[in-house]
């Protein structure tokens, strides 16, 4: 099983900066292994992520094991403060 994180280094925005930043560091003080997909190098990733969230506005960060969606930002960070970021993942 493989946890991918879709996100952008193309960004204006401080809070996706942040949100990005906060889930790498969170993800690697649990040594969860996750491989990054960067949207910005072509519409067709971010249209993949959006189609496969199931939501046509969703803003990165998202989160997939595999195929398998996962979540947004809000709901990793929910699981974050439960505890239960593994859950989350998928991994447990």
């Amino acid at each position: 099983m493989s946890v991918k994180v879709y996100y952008t280094t193309v960004t204006a925005s401080r809070t996706v900066k942040s949100q990005q930043a906060e889930v790498i560091r969170i993800l690697e003080s649990k040594s969860i292994r996750y491989e990054l997909i960067d949207i910005s190098v072509g519409g067709e990733l971010r249209d993949k992520m959006r189609s496969k969230a199931g939501d046509p506005a969703a803003a990165p960060p998202q989160f997939f094991n595999e195929d398998q969606y996962c979540g947004n930002y809000e709901m990793f960070s929910e699981a974050v403060e439960a505890d239960t970021v593994e859950q989350f993942l998928k991994l447990a």
